[in-house]
């Protein structure tokens, strides 16, 4: 009775968070929680709103890292929601910033060398993001 009550309790969370629609690429999943709802509004008017979306910036490419970290966001996104234990404004981790630069340098890799002549991935490197913060979310300039 126990497991059939954990198992429908959580079958019963699992689809009151829409829980299937993490499994797609679409960006409005990401806003499924209130507090992802500004960063998913500001990315519709973003420069790379036609050209990038959330998975594709923010997920590793390759399948098996990229299901990896969906499961290890996930989790840590129910529970900091669960127990109301998230810093606001909401801030990328450490983690996720690394796959953000290492997304960043997917596609604009060559580029970017060409400007920074030197490494863009080791400790202390130039982050895309500090001079490029409104690209992914933010006002069109």
């Amino acid at each position: 009775m126990a497991v059939g009550l954990l198992v429908g309790l959580g079958g019963f969370t699992f689809r009151f968070a829409e829980g299937l629609s993490y499994f797609s690429t679409d960006p409005r999943a990401c806003a499924n929680c209130h507090i992802m709802r500004e960063e998913y509004a500001s990315w519709q008017h973003a420069t790379h709103h036609g050209n990038a979306t959330c998975v594709q910036c923010h997920l590793p490419h390759a399948l098996i890292p990229k299901l990896l970290a969906k499961a290890v966001n996930g989790w840590n996104h129910s529970r900091a929601f669960t127990l109301q234990d998230f810093p606001e404004p909401i801030r990328i981790g450490k983690t996720n910033a690394r796959i953000l630069q290492e997304n960043c340098l997917a596609c604009h890799g060559q580029f970017v060398s060409e400007v920074v002549h030197g490494s863009t991935t080791a400790e202390g490197a130039p982050q895309c993001v500090h001079c490029h913060r409104r690209v992914g979310h933010g006002a069109r300039n």
